[in-house]
């Protein structure tokens, strides 16, 4: 099923209220790129952006407190694995500030808490259902063995294609289902690993042109980042994405179980009322 004009115009319309926080901290990298702010490292004041951008969207109701857990979780992994990947000299974080730790200025967390802001807010904007998701003894461990091999690749072999083979499988049968206005559409959930791996190796390359980290290839001038890193990106949204659909799994079976607690509770009260 094909977008007409109309539903192209909506879905653009929801995807870009998704993108709000990515979008604020492109155009914060590139401001503070072009204008030195004064008083704090640039850094810090990437920091402080991200702070009040993520207090402004929960005071207006653009994302949910929920959200922010979710959000909160993607900034401590995203972190853990900056700092990691840093000491190792994958890339670095050349200019000086105030908040950092082990060389990793704090706002780098709220690169990857963006990508679960776009997520959950995709999620609740286009009403997305999965269809024929594969069971938690499969998916858990999966996600699992993505985040470690960003890690332990160091030291041991790189299984990155391994896993990429593992996720096709997994996940063959499997397909999202989204609403745009009232029209419903599908798409395999591999093809929406792709495309969102491919969108964010387009966004990293704009965040080093700005400054936001350097690899060792553009420690002189800026090139273009390697597709070969579409492959990490795109293990990373299929982390992502897994956290984020279990979580939201989880989240819409709480209704039930209490549902079915409380019936229980009315059901025993009655009794106990009729003896």
């Amino acid at each position: 099923m094909f977008f007409s004009i109309q539903q192209l115009v909506r879905f653009g319309w929801s995807q870009a209220l998704s993108c709000i926080f990515p979008v604020v901290i492109f155009a914060s990298l590139a401001i503070t790129q072009i204008t030195p702010l004064p008083l704090l490292p640039r850094y810090d004041w990437l920091l402080l952006i991200c702070i009040v951008t993520q207090w402004l969207m929960i005071r207006s109701g653009l994302e949910t407190k929920d959200e922010l857990k979710v959000i909160s979780l993607f900034h401590i992994i995203g972190l853990a694995l900056e700092i990691f990947k840093v000491h190792m000299g994958s890339w670095a974080y050349p200019e000086e500030a105030y908040f950092k730790v082990f060389g990793v200025p704090l706002y780098s967390g709220f690169m990857y808490a963006s990508v679960a802001s776009f997520l959950c807010q995709a999620w609740r904007r286009l009403d997305v259902k999965l269809i024929k998701w594969p069971p938690y003894i499969l998916t858990v461990p999966l996600a699992a063995a993505i985040y470690l091999n960003f890690f332990t690749h160091h030291f041991w072999i790189d299984i990155r294609w391994w896993l990429a083979a593992a996720v096709i499988i997994v996940f063959f049968r499997t397909s999202v289902a989204y609403k745009v206005g009232q029209k419903v559409y599908h798409m395999p959930l591999a093809l929406s690993f792709v495309l969102i791996g491919f969108f964010i190796w387009i966004a990293e390359n704009i965040a080093t042109y700005f400054g936001a980290w350097q690899y060792p290839n553009q420690t002189e001038a800026w090139s273009l980042v390697h597709l070969g890193k579409v492959s990490s990106w795109l293990l990373l949204v299929i982390v992502s994405f897994l956290i984020v659909a279990t979580l939201k799994r989880v989240k819409e079976k709480q209704p039930t179980i209490r549902l079915k607690v409380n019936d229980y509770e009315s059901l025993h009260s009655n009794k106990l009322g009729e003896n």
